[in-house]
């Protein structure tokens, strides 16, 4: 089985991946494409890797970032998170216009079209379904399917409970969603066969008994009878950190403890505040939740619905632009996280929901996420697609360009390198490399980057 995160394309060439009736009969196979942009795509894929091999369906894991030509991978997950921490309000300004456009320019499209021929020859020729957790590798693997190169089953897993249009690619025979809102979502943007299967997260992620709560905060060194607030940044620890865990411990409602992931150097400046719980990275997530009251978040991905299967209210406050509002927006259309807009509601909803009634009720909405049998579940309806066999292929769009000129790649891949460093959950894939080099350029000059603000390896979000 493939690296997960480290995947590099066979050598062999192939314009068509084939699919004979010996390889469609054979023990399942199933390819997952994420990209390690923080850590909730690689998550979700981990997740579908572990169920679909319990079901005995072989599972070949790859990174696009890793399938970009000339190393471009690596200048997507850095600029992003350049984007992030530096210009947090151009990321705003790119999230937005392709949110509105539906689509993006030529160049963008040129990039991930130059990935094509590399992505088809990573995949193993006795595929019989792949499932992309990243909107950029639903954008690749829908135009192979358009193309009839890959003649095997596409299915796109929308790790949001926010659709941007950029996750709904032509050519992608099936959307799993986690919820009825982010199906909706989907079907809005143009989706065909769009199935509510619920959400996936790690089997240690549970409830715990009262035993299990106080063995947690023993081992982590935290407050015996506190009411706890979990505070968490993804993998990066952007966003208003201290901003927030410093409202926190002033408002009293709970003691803040706060989880950085890779940016050590934002716990050592927690730390330094007075912020006496202030981790980097964390191993053991699930036993952190356990000990913890409630869960503070700024970006709805993955870390919330981990929250959600191990029974942990949660409040979304000062979100990270883009995907971080509209997540915060969709779970609570949902029922299933509070959303706080005014600091002055911090404390008030923080104390409902440790020990008003808002709390059960959310801890119940979240748990009845997970509610569904194992044959109801993403991972099943992966498996159901793969055992259906090849379906027809999907009707292109009426004027699709036939020819794939080498010229035209390499110059959409250089135009596109910068547009391609905002990339996060696939947004600046589709945004015009002038207007983007408009918008940031000058904000993501490396010589104009604070010194510890560089490249954060990927890995759990937490």
């Amino acid at each position: 089985m493939a690296n997960p995160g480290r995947t590099l394309p066979r050598l062999a060439t192939a314009d068509v991946l084939p699919v004979t009736r010996a390889a469609a009969l054979s023990p399942g196979r199933v390819a997952v494409v994420s990209a390690s942009v923080g850590a909730g795509h690689d998550g979700a894929a981990t997740e579908l890797e572990r169920r679909l091999t319990a079901d005995g369906l072989v599972v070949d894991r790859y990174d696009l970032l890793d399938l970009l030509p000339v190393g471009l991978g690596r200048a997507v997950r850095d600029g992003y998170h350049r984007l992030l921490v530096r210009a947090p309000w151009a990321y705003q300004r790119i999230y937005a216009s392709t949110e509105r456009a539906g689509g993006g320019g030529p160049a963008a499209r040129a990039l991930l079209r130059a990935a094509e021929d590399r992505v088809l020859r990573a995949l193993h020729p006795g595929i019989g379904a792949v499932v992309s957790t990243y909107p950029g590798a639903s954008r690749v693997l829908g135009e192979l399917r358009l193309a009839g190169r890959l003649t095997v089953p596409v299915l796109t897993y929308l790790t949001d409970f926010s659709v941007h249009p950029l996750w709904v690619a032509d050519g992608v025979d099936v959307h799993l969603a986690a919820h009825a809102v982010p199906a909706a979502q989907a079907r809005a943007a143009g989706a065909r066969d769009v199935r509510v299967c619920g959400p996936v997260a790690d089997p240690r992620f549970r409830p715990c008994d009262l035993r299990e709560r106080h063995h947690a905060r023993a081992r982590f060194g935290l407050p015996h009878d506190a009411p706890l607030a979990l505070l968490v940044a993804g993998s990066w620890g952007v966003g208003p950190v201290r901003q927030v865990a410093r409202e926190l411990r002033d408002c009293a409602a709970a003691v803040p403890v706060v989880v950085c992931g890779r940016n050590e150097a934002l716990a050592r400046q927690l730390r330094a505040d007075g912020i006496e719980h202030a981790y980097g990275w964390v191993d053991d997530m699930p036993g952190l939740m356990h000990a913890a009251d409630v869960l503070v978040q700024n970006a709805g991905g993955l870390t919330s619905l981990e929250a959600f299967a191990a029974g942990l209210p949660v409040a979304s406050y000062r979100c990270i632009p883009g995907h971080g509002l509209t997540n915060a927006a969709a779970l609570d259309e949902a029922g299933v996280a509070a959303w706080i807009r005014d600091p002055a509601d911090l404390k008030g909803v923080l104390r409902d929901l440790i020990d008003g009634p808002p709390g059960p009720r959310q801890r119940a909405a979240g748990l009845a996420l997970f509610a569904q049998s194992p044959d109801d579940g993403p991972a099943a309806e992966i498996a159901r697609v793969h055992r259906s066999g090849p379906p027809p292929l999907p009707a292109p769009p009426l004027a699709r360009r036939r020819g794939r000129p080498r010229r035209l790649a390499v110059t959409g891949a250089v135009a596109c390198a910068v547009c391609a460093c905002a990339v996060g959950t696939g947004v600046a894939m589709t945004y015009d490399a002038p207007a983007l080099l408009h918008a940031v350029g000058h904000r993501l000059d490396p010589d104009h980057l604070a010194p510890g603000h560089g490249h954060a390896p990927e890995g759990h979000h937490s």
